[in-house]
Parts: structure tokens; sequence; C-alpha cells
């Protein structure tokens, strides 16, 4: 039978959701889905290589999904390494945005970015991103905070999307922080009033997202984005429980958010009213890698999800890629998930595909290798998949494949 793509004799498959792992197997792809996933000499028996119009030898290499990346700030301009060294000296997250930077700083040179300049910073992050296995990622707006700008990052997160292979799901974030001078309830009312109609009629943006925690906006005052939001169409998502517990894990449960994240500070009520509600953890262990915090308690989320009987994985991990967290490798992030928060490695590439996926609300098998699924996989050149998060000082992605064409092979883009 003929196919478009065979990925033949692999040391090992990761097939997801679960923890279902195959030795000495092969993946057969054809018109942009996994048609098959098995023992090699079935799929061989069935889908002989021959007769594939393009074969990829996985021998004494993995396979695994394309990473889902579902929480960046991937849009950007301007460089912050300033705020590392500061950070190393001592100061707090908190201190370095009253002084003017942090959030408003990047404001500042993203206000003052060309829209060229802004594509062209985008276009090159998610050339790294798929270079290291991230086939789907989540990008956010929330460095304007006024309207023009925020449209005018949704217009180059959606332009992006159309011109790179990797697919990149647009969020506004109108609600990022409060903008220097502005009174927060007046500016609320201005995100409620103008941005999220206008949002809306631009038809970019899937989910509305805002910042919840000390130092940005309150429970009351997101409940307010977020409800708006779904007036217009858009699904909630927000950051909670990082800085401080605000209640905002609760209320994402509450508005039915696609995903809590951060979720450093969250507790058990948390924990069950999240899975109860259906919204999805999204544990981030980049940001306390580079803030030096205490790590998300991913035990109490497994734990309460194998109470109530939520399937596997359990929770979402995320890059959060942004200025503040300069982390493109959807592999490192995955390595600090195992030695920050002690997920076994298997169920932290998990948590990073199809963990992933569920974050997004996506229901079509991405972030698995099952049949029927996005044809969206990694081939890494390495015996097992284990070793992504093991070898975390090198880019073990070997090739890139996204709905079924090859889209970069030895670290670099290929455009066919």
């Amino acid at each position: 039978m003929t196919v478009d793509l065979l990925v033949h004799d692999a040391g090992e498959v990761l097939v997801g959701p679960d923890d279902q792992l195959l030795e000495g197997a092969s993946v057969v792809v054809d018109d942009g889905e996994i048609v098959a996933t098995g023992p090699a000499s079935e799929i061989e028996r069935e889908y002989p290589r021959e007769e594939a119009n393009r074969t990829i030898d996985a021998a004494g290499q993995a396979v695994i999904p394309g990473f889902v990346d579902s929480h960046t700030h991937a849009l950007f301009a301007g460089d912050r390494s300033d705020e590392f060294a500061a950070k190393l000296r001592g100061k707090t997250y908190q201190e370095i945005l009253a002084e003017g930077g942090g959030i408003h700083r990047t404001v500042d040179a993203v206000r003052g970015a060309s829209r060229e300049t802004l594509l062209d910073n985008l276009l090159a992050e998610l050339d790294v991103l798929l270079a290291h296995g991230t086939t789907t990622v989540e990008v956010k707006s929330g460095y304007g905070l006024d309207l023009e700008t925020e449209l005018l990052m949704l217009d180059v997160i959606g332009e992006a999307d159309d011109r790179h292979p990797v697919e990149v799901v647009p969020t506004f974030m109108g609600a990022h922080a409060v903008p220097r001078d502005a009174d927060a309830d007046a500016y609320v009312d201005r995100v409620v009033d103008e941005f999220l109609p206008a949002v809306a009629e631009q038809g970019v943006a899937t989910f509305n997202d805002v910042f919840c925690d000390e130092g940005a906006f309150t429970v009351e005052q997101s409940r307010r984005v977020l409800e708006a939001g779904k007036e217009h169409g858009l699904t909630p998502k927000i950051h909670a429980e990082e800085l401080a517990r605000t209640g905002a894990a609760q209320l994402a449960a509450e508005v039915g958010a696609a995903s809590a994240d951060h979720l450093l500070l969250a507790t058990r009520e948390d924990a069950e009213a999240l899975f109860e509600a259906g919204v999805t953890p999204t544990l981030l262990p980049g940001t306390a890698f580079g803030l030096d915090t205490e790590y998300a308690d991913v035990e109490l989320f497994r734990d309460v999800a194998a109470e109530m009987g939520v399937d596997a994985p359990a929770v979402a991990i995320a890059s959060d890629l942004n200025p503040n967290c300069y982390a493109q490798s959807m592999g490192f992030a995955s390595t600090l998930a195992c030695v920050g928060m002690k997920l076994p490695p298997t169920d932290a590439l998990l948590a990073a595909t199809a963990g992933g996926a569920r974050a997004l609300n996506r229901s079509d098998g991405l972030g698995t290798l099952r049949p029927g699924a996005p044809a969206d996989l990694a081939v890494v050149d390495a015996p097992t998949a284990v070793h992504v998060p093991y070898n975390f000082g090198v880019n073990t992605v070997e090739t890139v494949v996204k709905g079924g064409r090859v889209v970069a092979n030895g670290g670099r883009v290929v455009h066919e």
C-alpha cells in the first residue's frame, strides 16, 4: 500500500497519551495523519518500504510526538539579559518590575519596533523551537498594553502561523500588566470595552489570558476580563498562583478555562477544583529555574488526578519562553520537570506533548502518535526517548515532521 512517509525500525517509539513505549517499531504517515504505529515487522508486511513515497530509517533512534508548547510569550523585542545578572545579585522579579524593568521594559521595546522587526523576531524564535522538536506552540500578545500594539502583535502571530511550518496558536493577553501611570480598574474597563471587541473583530486570537497575581490583576478584575472574552468567543486561560496564592486557580475552574498556568503555590483544593472543571494544570519549570524559586508540586496534581480518575497525562509542561525565561527547548523543559519536580522522564515527555495538546483544548490526537492523529513527530538521535531529558546539554532531535512533511533536519529548518 502506497503511503506518503514511513519512519521505520525505530529503536523506540513513544506513542502516548499514556506511557506506551514500543521497541523496534515503525510509524506510517499518509495525508498528514498517522495511519499506523506498531512493531516494525508487522508494519513492513502491510506497508512495504519500497512502496512509500518517502522513508526515514530510524534504526538506533527514538521517535516521539512533536512537542506541544502550550504557554509562551515568544513574540517580543529588546534585550533583558542585564536583568538576569541583576537577579543573580539578589534583585527580585517584583523589584525589577517596580523599577521600570520586566514586562514594562519589553512593552517599550515592542511599541518601538516595526512590524517587520516583530515578524522577523518571531520567525527566528520559531526556527529554533522547530529545530528542537516543537511542532505546535501557543504565542501570546501582551507586550503592547494599548489597542494598536496588541492588535499588531496578534496580526504578526497570525502571519507567522501562515508562513512557518510550526503551528502557532494565538492568545490575546491585553491583561498582562497594568500600564505605567494607569489605574488598574480603568485599564480593565478598556480591555473589556475596547480591546476585546476589536480582538474578536480581528479574528486571530483563540484564547484570552490574564495575569492574576500579586502586583498584576485581582481575581475580580481577572474575572471581568475572562468572562468578557467568553462573550466574544475567546476561551479563557490564566496565569495563576505564581507569586502569591490569590484564588486564581479557583477562578480558572469557575470560568471553565482551558488551562491554569504556573501554579507554584497551588493547594490540593485548587487541584481538585481544576480537575473537576476539566482545566489542565500547566506547569512551567523553566520559570522556577530562572527565578530560583520552588518548583510546582507535581506530585500533588498527580495524586489528586489519580484519586479523581483523570486520564494521563494529568498535567502539561510548557516552556514559558519570554525575555524573563529565555527557554527555547521543550527538551530542556522536560529535563527541569524531571530534576526540579521529580517527574519520571517518560511522564515529563507525555506532559510536554499530549499534556500540552490538552491545555490547548485539542482532542484530535495532537501530541500522540496514535492512528488518526496529526503526523507531527521528532526523530531523536538517541536510542531511547529518555535521552531527550537525560542528555540536556545538546539538541538530540535529528529530524522533525509536521503534518507529514519533513520540516527540519540536522538542526535546520527545511523548506520543501
